[in-house]
């Protein structure tokens, strides 16, 4: 999987202290997020590709590969509309 993902329209991702959790808020409700979908979507703000999040959460956990379940959380969070895929730049 290669591009960049980004937050779709009408999603806003923050921490939520009542919830002790990072949330997806959108007009019909909130997704609470385990902290692995948090560490993630902190990093879909459009200027990070797929091996940029991978390389900053391997580096943040001290742990290497983590690209297949990176991508498998982008894919479905693409499929839920939540995130969108932007090309890669030539």
């Amino acid at each position: 999987m290669d591009g960049t993902p980004r937050l779709a329209h009408g999603f806003r991702f923050q921490w939520e202290p009542a919830q002790d959790c990072h949330v997806l808020l959108y007009p019909e409700g909130m997704i609470k997020l385990n902290r692995s979908a948090g560490e993630i979507l902190a990093r879909c703000d459009g200027s990070h590709d797929i091996a940029a999040i991978v390389a900053e959460l391997e580096q943040a956990f001290a742990t290497s590969g983590l690209r297949p379940e990176v991508e498998a959380f982008v894919a479905m969070a693409v499929d839920k509309r939540w995130l969108r895929l932007e090309a890669p730049t030539p």
